[in-house]
């Protein structure tokens, strides 16, 4: 997944195809460009057809309110009645950037709003993960950001979802801060970064993936670690960076680990 997901809206079975092709197991789309496949039973019959898990579903909404909206509540509400039907998959709750104004009151009101939708999928048997994200118009980006949101997060309703290239391009390190909320983690993402300015190809950036990865296998996470690259060339060719990153997992990092 790369940007905002809405270059590829309504593409989903498409993507199911390059994802199985490159030899990843699990997929993780964004709710709201879902098209056709919003439907649960179109949905499992494609994935069935590719061998494909639904790993999670990303819910990323404004969320700039003191509260929720009526169209906020609506939306949440229907990923959620469309996860009911795949157990097990994750509702991954994320803000989009909209600007560092009023930071304070707007973190208090992100993690009151994370929190309700969260509870309201944990009251209907649907698991939730925050994922932070670091665009310099977002809310979720500093290490201020993490211990404010993260320490006011109901753990019986949410857990989170360190994103790596993300917390390396909020200056933070990955690992140390995994390890520091480790207690939290019940959702994984993966992408590299070179500073360049931002982004770049899995295994051509400074994240050290082998390492956390190795980590993660230690503790013995057993959620899903999904892969989002947000470089360049995933925007200008999201299939070819597809099949890139499954081939340098399976024949680079799963190799380097004991």
């Amino acid at each position: 997944m790369a940007g905002n997901g809405e270059t590829h809206k309504g593409q989903l079975a498409h993507m199911i195809d390059i994802i199985a092709d490159a030899g990843f197991t699990g997929i993780q789309p964004i709710f709201t460009w879902m098209g056709p496949l919003s439907d649960p039973k179109k949905l499992a019959e494609k994935l069935n057809e590719r061998n494909i898990e639904l790993a999670a579903v990303a819910l990323a909404l404004d969320w700039n309110g003191a509260k929720e909206t009526d169209d906020e509540r609506r939306i949440a509400d229907d990923a959620i009645s469309m996860l009911e039907q795949f157990p097990g998959s994750v509702l991954c709750t994320v803000q989009i950037p909209t600007g560092r104004h009023d930071l304070e009151s707007r973190r208090k009101s992100l993690v009151g709003i994370v929190n309700e939708v969260s509870k309201r999928a944990a009251d209907r048997g649907v698991i939730s993960s925050f994922h932070p994200n670091s665009p310099h118009t977002s809310i979720t980006r500093t290490e201020e950001d993490y211990r404010v949101i993260l320490e006011a997060l109901d753990t019986s309703a949410t857990g989170w979802c360190p994103d790596v290239g993300h917390i390396i391009n909020g200056g933070m390190d990955p690992l140390a801060k995994m390890k520091e909320y480790q207690s939290l983690i019940n959702h994984v993402h993966y992408k590299d970064w070179d500073g360049d300015p931002e982004f770049t190809l899995m295994g051509n950036g400074k994240v050290d993936l082998v390492g956390i990865t190795q980590w993660l296998k230690d503790i013995g996470f057993p959620g899903w670690i999904i892969c989002e690259d947000e470089g360049q060339e995933a925007l200008e060719d999201p299939d070819f960076v597809t099949l890139h990153d499954g081939k340098w997992i399976h024949e680079t990092l799963i190799k380097k680990l004991t």
